[in-house]
């Protein structure tokens, strides 16, 4: 347990680390800002589909008081009159004032792709048709699932009401854990597509369910505190519940970026953030990788890495394939992969070691054999030669020096 604990507490650590080094507090902030001007957007857009289709006129409103009383803390109520008028005001506007919502609410959706590519440490974001049918699938598909979840719910509801509580066993439990599931399966969705790179279902279920019940104490903590410290109406009055308003979407902001920190951070390997390889040796490494690859045709992908037993975290492997990148020794695919652009017949070891930006390890702190690499005997005998050199022709002090340079001007 002493160890589990101990491990546990590294990794929430290395989380926290993680995070404020993403400066997740102020993508938290724009998101907040770039929400308060999409929301009405992606409500107008939200009833837009739902009323296209028969079934689902008037499911819109309901869905909203669903959200409002479910996942916002009771301050919200007075916001939603708001919003709901808005949203009734901009479903009267031109095809180019729609236009104009659907940017927004786009801008929204390239808002939060960015700073998820951030956290997974992803340099380019979607382009072409691969986004375009993201956002496309988030403004349309999505709305009409969660009408039909909607739908589903409130049948279970009317079973429950007319047939009595024997109709369907177990309804109760289903009707309250409903928006948690809701919750998890949306987070899930959210971690598992919207970053540019490819995330475990497993990893992203995790970072939905923690996402969701975090949310969920967090709604119930933030309503504890506006009914006991009513304090903040005092100084807003009237105008109190648009600034608590704003300050949960940035708190939810909070807990959505960490849970990306969490599914992020679970693809990490746990020996790598625990005792990690000098990175001469990892750019060595990549490099006879990508050389082999290009001797059988294929590019390389973080994924055949790792399969090939190195468990390279996302951090790790895209500062390397940057300096791969600034060198001209790689470069990206179309495909996303990686691929060799400089012959290395031509490129020696020695220009490598003048040109990468970290320092040379000590030969005594390496490993004693890397399975698989027959290049590193040589190597580490190489580095030891290197080391010996310079010690012995730079072994002196500088005061020895600088006597040294005395002693000849003395001389002369």
């Amino acid at each position: 347990m002493p160890f589990q604990l101990d491990r546990l507490l590294s990794f929430v650590r290395f989380l926290i680390k993680r995070f404020m080094a993403d400066n997740a507090p102020h993508s938290a902030a724009a998101l907040t800002y770039t929400t308060l001007f999409a929301v009405v957007p992606v409500m107008t857009v939200t009833f837009s589909m739902l009323s296209v289709i028969p079934a689902f006129q008037g499911v819109g409103e309901q869905i909203q008081n669903y959200v409002f009383s479910n996942f916002v803390p009771s301050t919200g109520a007075v916001v939603q009159g708001y919003l709901h008028a808005f949203s009734n005001q901009a479903r009267q506007l031109t095809w180019v004032g729609v236009g104009v919502l659907m940017v927004t609410a786009l801008m929204m959706l390239l808002t939060i792709e960015k700073a998820f590519n951030t956290i997974w440490r992803v340099r380019q974001p979607r382009r072409g048709i691969s986004s375009f049918l993201l956002y496309w699938a988030v403004l349309s598909l999505g709305p009409l699932l969660l009408g039909a979840a909607f739908a589903t719910t409130t049948y279970v509801t009317s079973l429950v009401l007319f047939s009595g509580p024997e109709a369907l066993l177990g309804a109760g439990v289903v009707l309250r854990l409903t928006p948690l599931v809701l919750s998890i399966a949306a987070f899930t969705l959210i971690y598992a597509a919207v970053p540019n790179t490819r995330v475990p279902l497993r990893h992203a279920l995790v970072g939905g369910t923690f996402t969701a019940v975090l949310l969920e104490l967090a709604r119930r903590g933030f309503g504890l505190y506006v009914m006991f410290f009513p304090n903040y109406e005092l100084i807003y009055g009237a105008f109190a519940a648009v600034p608590l308003f704003l300050l949960w979407i940035y708190l939810s902001w909070i807990i959505v970026l960490f849970g990306a920190e969490l599914v992020c951070g679970l693809s990490s390997s746990h020996a790598w953030r625990t005792r990690r390889l000098p990175r001469l040796l990892l750019v060595l490494v990549l490099l006879r990788i990508l050389h082999d690859y290009q001797q059988q045709g294929r590019e390389v992908r973080l994924r055949d890495v790792q399969r090939a037993g190195w468990a390279l975290p996302d951090e790790e492997w895209s500062q390397v394939m940057g300096f791969f990148e600034r060198e001209r020794l790689a470069s990206r695919t179309d495909g996303g992969g990686w691929v060799l652009c400089r012959d290395l017949a031509h490129y020696g070891l020695a220009e490598l070691l003048a040109r990468q930006p970290w320092p040379l390890p000590v030969p005594d702190e390496l490993p004693p054999r890397l399975d698989g690499e027959p290049w590193y005997p040589a190597f580490v005998a190489a580095l030891q030669a290197w080391h010996d050199a310079r010690d012995q022709l730079f072994g002196a002090s500088l005061a020895e020096w600088f006597a040294y340079g005395l002693a000849q001007e003395h001389d002369a």
